[in-house]
């Protein structure tokens, strides 16, 4: 069933109550952006089946407060998202962040075409979307940041980004996990460094959530 009118007003209002509990300063418009953009999955996710979360409540915390909730960590000003899907977590960290430059990596063509349409359609100037695999990603862009979301192991992640940090030594990743993935922490002995675990709070939401933050070793 399709979210009425007077559900994304309900949304509007529980995105503004989380952003707050979250002590995340959004603008009026920025709030609205980010609105229209889960408007605009629902609508596309029809055809392209792009979530299977599409009541309201479920978007705004599941998507877009789950993703803003690292924005703390943030630094820029150039930062890859792996794996992004429909976007998340880089669309809403953009939105919130619009000094900071996204890359968005998907080997998706639906979600690339989508997010390529968000891009144009809410005028979202520091996001660039790319269809490739990130082991055959190769930008002569410099990054800082690289966040995954419920990507994959984080061995896995370390070892499909080592290329990205070659050109940077000093390369962040930060890896958003639910529960703390202690046997996947163990098994980066000798490939990377855990340099914070952070255990995030997302609004409305019942379960854990923690951001892992690694450097690579080289």
């Amino acid at each position: 069933m399709m979210n009425s009118g007077r559900d994304w007003f309900l949304a509007g209002e529980l995105l503004a109550s989380g952003l707050s509990a979250l002590s995340l300063a959004a603008s009026e418009s920025q709030q609205q952006c980010l609105i229209r953009y889960i408007q605009m999955l629902e609508k596309w996710n029809k055809a392209y089946n792009l979530t299977s979360i599409t009541d309201w409540r479920g978007m705004v915390v599941r998507h877009l407060l789950d993703s803003v909730s690292v924005s703390p960590w943030i630094k820029g000003p150039a930062v890859l998202d792996v794996g992004t899907g429909a976007g998340m977590p880089g669309i809403p960290l953009a939105v919130l962040n619009p000094d900071i430059h996204f890359v968005l990596l998907d080997t998706n063509g639906k979600k690339t075409r989508f997010m390529t349409q968000v891009k144009a359609e809410l005028g979202i100037g520091n996001i660039a979307v790319v269809k490739a695999r990130i082991e055959q990603y190769h930008p002569e862009q410099h990054f800082d940041q690289v966040i995954c979301r419920a990507y994959s192991s984080l061995e896995k992640f370390v070892q499909q980004v080592h290329h990205i940090g070659e050109q940077n030594p000093s390369l962040e990743l930060l890896a958003m996990k639910g529960q703390l993935p202690d046997t996947e922490i163990a098994a980066l002995t000798g490939k990377a460094t855990v340099a914070g675990i952070e255990n995030l709070q997302v609004p409305f939401l019942d379960e854990q959530r923690h951001l892992i933050r690694l450097q690579i070793l080289y």
